[in-house]
């Protein structure tokens, strides 16, 4: 008897209407930045509406970078995160000679504890970083009260975030410096690799499409594409190369427009999997609140104290199934890198530790069937006691 096939942690759902826009792209004879991006920015800015400027980078990481350096953050200033999330967060700080100090995260969210983020303060903090964790918002009016009070800047990590509300309003409308969304190959939407910055702020804006591609004055694309001689240009800044290419912002076009289909899925698969796990020892993902959007780009549950077995027995026996599974995420203070340069220990973090010991990330995507959920779900059910 054959043994069925791996389900894969995620798997991108890509179709012949992507493969055809890439090729377009591709036979334009533009490849790197140029019409596909811009008319990618300009959709990407008119679905969260409200006037936002975005800035398409080839990853969120760039993006972050971006923004950081955009706000003034430099040698000596602080940033605050949490500490249960992937390191992208806050190494860009280091880019930029800053420190990151990391926090404790909310018990049933697993978000940024805003007390936590209060009790971290000192006079070289500059800004709060919050990551909306597997896609429900973070507390950010208590962030951006906090923010207020102290005269900091808030940069969100949304790269689970698309699309999330809070208090009904989309993560990229908040008022916060700007917003960073990751289209990485297993997030809500994907061009491979990728991101986009959103801001408000025209300054920051112009800055980071500055700083985007070498510290250049002029968009490239613009300058080889005039009709008259437009040669020249002036280096105003030490830039980064963190431009997309057209083909990916081909691709991201196509999934922009395939968005709400991807999201109406993922709710449809997390509620099945809060309808049919809940009966176990399970602590299972915060749903958003009432009149909320939660982008369910992950699915964590984490073991509750009755449960029989250990997190890596799960993980094994969901692996023995032919299930792919992943861990989101070991904590940075559990890092060596950042455990090390700030001599973090673990009771310093007892909720994400806690969190850590516990959860697994099952798979969750939109090219899923309802058969597969089914195996993930008696896989599950077989193993969790």
């Amino acid at each position: 008897m054959n043994s069925p096939a791996f389900l894969p942690f995620a798997r991108p759902d890509i179709t012949e209407a992507e493969i055809d826009a890439v090729a377009r792209a591709m036979r334009s004879g533009w490849v790197t930045t140029g019409p596909e991006t811009k008319a990618f920015e300009q959709e990407f800015a008119a679905y969260l509406g409200g006037g936002v400027h975005a800035i398409a980078v080839n990853s969120a990481t760039a993006g972050l970078h971006l923004a950081l350096e955009a706000i003034g953050i430099g040698p000596g200033d602080e940033v605050i995160a949490p500490t249960l999330t992937f390191t992208a967060t806050v190494e860009v700080a280091r880019y930029l000679g800053a420190d990151a100090v990391l926090v404790d995260v909310d018990p049933v969210t697993l978000n940024i504890d805003p007390a936590k983020i209060e009790a971290a303060i000192t006079p070289r903090t500059k800004a709060i970083l919050p990551v909306h964790y597997g896609g429900v918002a973070c507390d950010m009016a208590a962030i951006f009260a906090i923010a207020g009070r102290h005269g900091l800047k808030v940069v969100e990590d949304a790269a689970h975030a698309l699309p999330t509300t809070t208090n009904g309003a989309l993560v990229g409308q908040l008022p916060s410096a700007a917003a960073v969304f990751s289209f990485y190959a297993n997030k809500t939407m994907t061009t491979g690799e990728g991101g986009m910055v959103v801001t408000k702020d025209e300054a920051l804006a112009a800055r980071m499409k500055v700083m985007r591609l070498h510290g250049i004055s002029r968009d490239a694309f613009d300058r080889f594409t005039s009709t008259t001689p437009a040669w020249y240009y002036e280096i105003v800044a030490p830039g980064f190369k963190y431009n997309m290419t057209d083909m990916a912002g081909a691709l991201g076009r196509v999934q922009l427009q395939r968005l709400p289909g991807f999201v109406q899925r993922r709710q449809q698969l997390a509620a099945r999997y809060l309808a049919e796990l809940q009966d176990l020892p399970l602590t299972l993902p915060a749903a958003a609140p009432a009149g909320d959007a939660h982008a369910w780009h992950l699915f964590v549950p984490r073991l509750s104290d009755a449960a029989s077995v250990t997190r890596d027995e799960v993980i094994q026996a969901l692996a023995d199934a032919g299930i792919g599974t992943s861990v989101h995420y070991v904590p940075l203070h559990r890092q060596p890198y950042w455990r090390d340069r700030y001599a973090l220990v673990p009771e310093q973090f007892p909720v994400a530790e806690r969190a850590y010991q516990h959860m697994f990330s099952i798979p969750l995507f939109t090219a899923m069937t309802d058969e597969e959920q089914s195996r993930v779900i008696a896989a599950l059910r077989a193993c969790v006691r």
